[in-house]
């Protein structure tokens, strides 16, 4: 393609409104007389064009060799596949270093100022973390935070204070995502958990206990299938309690009445709940098929009755689901140690979400999380995650067959 079509001469004599060089430069003049450099490209049937600067030899102009020298410039970045409006050495924003503490107060002024939170104790509750217990990082550079820097301030509390030591490193580590979004810092997160931190911090031996001996949830999956396949009214209570990390006799004492099957919603009021408080359960589009399933055949008040249509399911109906599906040396409550084991290793849900759809009276901090509006929606999607998962078995065994 032509280029270098002007002259110094040529464009002092010229009165077109636009000038061609060649190869996408031009040399364009504005309603007021001004004249300044444009290139012009197409990227993907998209039209571009990118200013150059005024034309002239003075201070802050930009003369025709000097514009000549930036389409070059650009021309080389395109042919590389990248974009010159980032990519030009003198477009390249040039950012100041920061350090960890003032990304952390940035980022927690900005979840204030855009609303992200809800009550005055959430706030104080991030700044009391980020401030005293990551007090060592506050003033290393943000762009050079490690995972030993991270490390650092996690073992102390990593099993006197578990809770606490799991809510700093999820702070830790989006207050690093939001560093990277901004420019501030590169490459992977030192404080992600999965396939990282996972590798050097134990999490507490909670699956060790016999009356709660919990199935990994790299299991679940495949177990599903076979609970599937299991008939009875003890198999479908038990799913429907996996589904909905509910312990199991708030399942077998739930009352149509506590369901709300247009919102997808199950309520159980204080006096059924360990807790005391009642506690609201969003239901995924499974357990909807279930309820709808038993509804069906409904012979009482009771959503999962026993052999009395007015008397529960006993513990022991929802065992021997679980053993008849190959779950013999689990419990049923093991379930939900599953499910938070599933949310800490391989999501990105926060602990308070996780807890809050356990019901889990751990502190304020979790009331909070479950008790305003917002909550609920976010413990319905970390639960329609969860049940996803838990089918994924189903299509793995649907695939093998086809496969086979």
């Amino acid at each position: 393609m032509a280029r270098n079509l002007l002259t110094f001469a040529k464009i002092k004599a010229s009165t077109k409104a636009k000038l061609r060089d060649g190869d996408g430069l031009w040399l364009h003049t504005s309603k007021a007389g001004h004249r300044y450099w444009v290139f012009i490209y197409i990227r993907q049937g998209r039209r571009r064009e990118m200013g150059l600067g005024p034309y002239g030899s003075g201070t802050g102009q930009v003369s025709l060799a000097a514009a000549r020298a930036k389409a070059d410039a650009i021309r080389a970045i395109l042919g590389e596949g990248r974009d010159p409006f980032t990519e030009l050495p003198e477009r390249r924003v040039v950012v100041k270093p920061k350090t960890f503490g003032e990304v952390a107060d940035a980022y927690i002024d900005a979840c204030v100022d855009g609303g992200k939170w809800r009550g005055a104790k959430t706030e104080a509750g991030w700044r009391n973390t980020l401030t005293n217990h990551a007090k060592p990082l506050r003033k290393i550079l943000v762009s050079e935070i490690t995972t030993e820097d991270v490390l650092r301030v996690l073992k102390p509390i990593w099993h006197e204070k578990h809770e606490t030591a799991t809510k700093l490193r999820e702070r830790i580590k989006m207050v690093l995502d939001s560093a990277k979004v901004q420019g501030f810092r590169a490459g992977d997160n030192p404080a992600k958990w999965t396939g990282h931190l996972q590798q050097v911090l134990t999490l507490p031996d909670e699956m060790k206990r016999g009356h709660h001996a919990a199935m990994p949830y790299k299991d679940i999956p495949a177990f599903m299938v076979k609970l599937r396949e299991v008939e009875g009214m003890g198999a479908r209570a038990l799913e429907f309690t996996v589904l909905t990390a509910a312990r199991s006799g708030e399942t077998r004492g739930a009352t149509w009445d506590e369901i709300d099957l247009e919102e997808k919603l199950w309520t159980i009021p204080p006096h059924r709940m360990k807790s005391g408080r009642p506690h609201r359960v969003p239901l995924c589009n499974r357990a909807i098929d279930l309820l709808k399933e038993v509804k069906a055949k409904r012979l009482s008040d009771l959503v999962f009755p026993g052999m009395k249509p007015k008397s529960p399911l006993s513990d022991m109906t929802l065992s021997k689901a679980l053993k008849t599906a190959d779950g013999n040396g689990y419990t049923v409550h093991g379930f939900r140690s599953s499910l938070r084991d599933w949310v800490h290793e391989e999501t990105d849900y926060q602990t308070e979400i996780a807890e809050a759809a356990l019901a889990h009276a751990t502190g304020s901090a979790v009331e909070r999380a479950y008790r305003r509006g917002d909550a609920l929606e976010k413990r319905r999607a970390l639960l329609s995650d969860w049940a996803t998962y838990c089918a994924s078995g189903k299509q793995a065994l649907g695939q093998r067959q086809h496969s086979g």
